[in-house]
């Protein structure tokens, strides 16, 4: 039965993969309610096998993967989403033909909003105002950043509790990068819990309460963001960069 203390999102011995290869062997994590866990590692580490092994688009083949006490690990990926799991992908994968608005719109949102929290197509505009000044362009004509926004908006509009972002600021300047940084905040200050997959370690630390670092399939550390940036051998090993990386 889950209690208050009840993660929002577990892992619990997961080890998934593709047809005979086993990606993840044995990973167990947990995101707190309301937190920002950012999940870390260098290329073919198995974040993003992570993600696809959450979402239900990879199968387990050991292990359990658990939605604040649920068991979710053998639904299909429909079923997923109606839990109230919803994933920004890396790449974005928007409709580049349709509009913003009927991107948003094509979403269906879940049964019923959680926590009260229902993101209808106004919220998502106030979150993000660019896209209402852009509400009637096709997707594809939209710069990178906004593109970005409208992926991450897209995944609100199912009223998640928990959000996995795979890679939000793959190929954004620096300035889009800061403002993923805020809208990342701002969404755990709204409630939700969120996993972040993100080769931007400077990103990640910055907004990050608790940190997985993913080496070969298999966790090397687990903790908080702080511990991890006093951990020089840590972070230079597995994600190549010194413990003073800032993190303001």
């Amino acid at each position: 039965m889950a209690t208050s203390n009840t993660p929002a999102l577990q892992l619990l011995g997961v080890t998934a993969g593709y047809d005979r290869s086993e990606i993840l062997q044995d990973v167990s994590l947990a995101v707190r309610r309301s937190s920002v866990l950012a999940l870390l590692g260098r290329n073919g580490a198995g974040k993003s096998t992570c993600i696809s092994a959450i979402a239900g688009l990879i199968r387990l083949s050991d292990g359990d993967v658990q939605l604040f006490g649920e068991s979710v690990a053998a639904l299909p990926v429909e079923e997923v989403i109606r839990k109230g799991i919803a994933v920004v992908p890396q790449g974005r994968r928007i409709f580049s033909l349709l509009t913003v608005k009927e991107n948003l719109a094509v979403v269906q949102p879940a049964v019923a909003p959680f926590a009260g929290k229902h993101w209808a197509i106004d919220r998502i505009t106030e979150l993000f105002p660019r896209l209402g000044e852009r509400f009637g362009q096709r997707a594809g004509t939209l710069s990178g950043g906004e593109q970005q926004m409208l992926a991450i908006g897209r995944a609100l509009m199912a009223n998640p509790r928990v959000l996995l972002l795979d890679e939000p600021s793959e190929g954004l300047s620096p300035q889009m990068i800061d403002e993923v940084a805020r809208i990342i905040e701002r969404l755990r200050d709204d409630g939700i819990s969120i996993l972040l997959v993100e080769q931007n370690s400077r990103l990640a630390l910055s907004v990050a309460d608790d940190v997985a670092l993913l080496s070969s399939g298999r966790l090397a550390f687990t903790g908080s963001a702080e511990e991890l940036t006093q951990n020089s051998d840590l972070m230079e090993i597995h994600l190549g960069v010194h413990a003073t990386t800032s993190t303001d």
